[in-house]
């Protein structure tokens, strides 16, 4: 949630950034419904004046021994007024906080304007494209090829976009999220946690809109709970509604999890293959700092993301996303791209962002300062990886001519020592 102060007393600071995202403020609603809350606050200020004031005139009343029943008489004729403006300022008060619940985070200055993907920057690349002495497949065809990717099955159980994995595949699948958990822990120093996978409609809006992305999640039917699209949804809660301690600054966690999708707006996108599904494994990393270390502590969130792909010597490129490509909640977002061969592209598997204090201030998570007085912390994260899409990147750019795939030497203590995966 963006800052209402800003709104206030600089309103076309807000505005003018937002326009650069594609968003554009509801100016005269704001105004009109800021403008409504001024007048009814100054009215209940006002009567509450007037009611310490009655209370003090019957006070005295009574110490001169007179008859205060007139005065009291006016005193309840007060409150009830005061009660019905109490409730109506808390009724507007509410307006404003769902009218503020809808607008986007403000992009920071170094976000590139754009409207679309084809806006965002390029930042740097690592690793070359295997160059292959055979017509290079796709992952479904190699892991069907391997009788260890099987989607009709899947969609016998649950319908389109699931998938089910077997024997040395479904190994890898676990390897991998082992492996991003080892490096993430014991080099990085994230500590690692295990979540529930449904979270509280409060929790759920402590990280985004939930009025908003409502139809993006799976709630359970008669509960306020929702299955997660990602761990950034119960770990970031962590802090909700707590004072952090300075000296406990910076706190890094790392989280294994399922992820749940609808994919409600994703109707014709990568219906092939695991790149878009419903159920998914992802590990997610979740930074919460001091706003001054924030910048410096996206960076490096996002190298430990990097470090991943270096480790299995994957191609892959960073790109800043632009103004208009950012996601809701964020204030600058790399998405970090990997090279699959089977579709000649570079393709999304770990989005990392800062967010600044719009969580935090949706979820009151502060820390007290040097001076010892409360203050929003900036909360960060980003996927370490997103495992099935690793999977995908491995099975295209490790696949032999014999329909088999190599085992990246990172991955091979995870699988036994194995170097090979083949058809059994």
């Amino acid at each position: 949630m963006i800052d209402i102060q800003l709104l206030r007393t600089n309103l076309d600071a807000a505005v003018a950034p937002l326009a650069a995202r594609g968003y554009a403020f509801p100016r005269e609603a704001f105004l009109a419904l800021e403008a409504e809350r001024k007048e009814i606050q100054t009215r209940t200020q006002e009567l509450q004046a007037a009611r310490n004031a009655q209370a003090k005139r019957i006070g005295q009343a009574k110490a001169k021994g007179e008859d205060a029943g007139a005065l009291m008489a006016e005193s309840g004729a007060i409150n009830a007024r005061l009660g019905k403006l109490e409730q109506t300022l808390a009724q507007t008060q509410e307006r404003l906080r769902q009218f503020l619940d809808g607008i986007p985070n403000l992009p920071h200055e170094s976000v590139p304007q754009g409207t679309s993907a084809q806006d965002n920057v390029e930042q740097r690349r690592w690793g070359s494209p295997r160059a292959f002495d055979f017509p290079p497949k796709d992952h479904v065809d190699i892991g069907a090829a391997l009788g260890m990717l099987d989607f009709e099955t899947a969609a016998k159980l649950a319908g389109a976009r699931f998938v089910v994995m077997r024997a040395g595949l479904a190994r890898l699948h676990r390897s991998l999220a082992q492996f991003m958990l080892d490096v993430h822990t014991q080099e990085h120093g994230y500590t690692e946690t295990y979540v529930p996978y449904m979270v509280s409609g409060e929790c759920a809006n402590g990280v985004s809109s939930l009025a908003k992305f409502r139809d993006d999640l799976f709630k359970l039917e008669g509960r306020d709970l929702y299955l997660i699209p990602t761990a950034e949804y119960p770990v970031t809660n962590f802090v909700r509604d707590e004072i952090v301690p300075l000296e406990s600054l910076p706190l890094k966690f790392v989280c294994h999890s399922p992820c749940f999708r609808s994919e409600a707006g994703a109707s014709g996108k990568d219906t092939r293959g695991m790149i878009r599904q419903h159920q998914f494994d992802k590990v997610e990393l979740v930074q919460i700092v001091r706003p001054e270390d924030s910048y410096r502590c996206h960076e490096e969130l996002t190298a430990h993301a990097e470090t991943i792909l270096k480790k299995l010597a994957l191609p892959y490129r960073t790109v800043v996303l632009c103004s208009g490509d950012m996601g809701f909640s964020s204030a600058k977002t790399y998405d970090i791209e990997v090279w699959l061969p089977g579709q000649n592209a570079y393709r999304e598997i770990s989005s990392c962002s800062n967010f600044e204090a719009f969580q935090a201030r949706r979820m009151q998570a502060r820390f007290r300062n040097e001076k010892g007085k409360p203050e929003l912390v900036h909360t960060l994260n980003g996927s370490g990886l997103a495992v099935g899409r690793t999977l995908v990147a491995i099975l295209e750019n490790y696949q032999n001519a014999d329909g088999s795939i190599t085992v990246p030497h990172a991955l091979r203590p995870y699988m036994g020592g194995a170097e090979k995966i083949t058809r059994a």
